[in-house]
C-alpha cells in the first residue's frame, strides 16, 4: 500500500473561507458539495468524483502538495509555506 501524505485544510483562512463559501453555494444549488473549481453537471452520479473531498485529492496532494482547488494541502506545504498554484486537472483524463 502506497504511503500518501496526509491532506490538511489550507491554513490560509481567507482562501479556505472563500472555497468553503463556494462549496456551500454548490450544496444549495445541487444538493451536494461539488468542487467549486470545476464545472458540475448538477447530476450527483456524474459528479461523484468531484464531490469534496474529491477522489483526486490524495494523489494531487502527494504529487503537488495541494489539491486542485487548494482547499487541501500537505504538511510539507504548510511547513515550507509553499503557495497554492495551479495544477493539472486529473478529471480531464476521465472525460
Amino acid at each position: 500500500m502506497e504511503n500518501k501524505p496526509k491532506s490538511l485544510l489550507n491554513p490560509d483562512k481567507s482562501f479556505t473561507d472563500e472555497v468553503l463559501k463556494n462549496l456551500k453555494v454548490n450544496v444549495e444549488r445541487y444538493g451536494y458539495a461539488a468542487c467549486p473549481c470545476r464545472l458540475a453537471s448538477g447530476k450527483k452520479t456524474e459528479d461523484a468524483d468531484i464531490i469534496c473531498p474529491c477522489e483526486y485529492r490524495g494523489q494531487d496532494v502527494a504529487e503537488y502538495d495541494t489539491c486542485f482547488c487548494g482547499l487541501y494541502v500537505s504538511q510539507k506545504a504548510i511547513d515550507e509555506n509553499i503557495p497554492v498554484k495551479p495544477i493539472p486537472d486529473r478529471r480531464l483524463d476521465k472525460i
